[in-house]
């Protein structure tokens, strides 16, 4: 499911400013901040795509 590895992506990048943030860098907890706001979209299209699969498989 490409919205999942986009997901895992934008996680790996944040974890570089995160990193940066935690040492103090202000710009990099910038970052980090709308990096996790666009995380949290993407985990909402995984649920859904994931609730979709579901109901769309159908009983059996």
């Amino acid at each position: 499911m490409e919205c999942f590895e986009q997901l895992k992506r934008m996680v790996a990048q944040a974890e570089e400013d995160m990193s940066k943030a935690e040492g103090g860098n202000k710009a990099a907890g910038t970052r980090v901040r709308g990096t996790m706001q666009e995380i949290k979209k993407a985990a909402q299209e995984v649920r859904q795509k994931i609730l979709e699969l579901r109901d769309g498989s159908g009983a059996g």
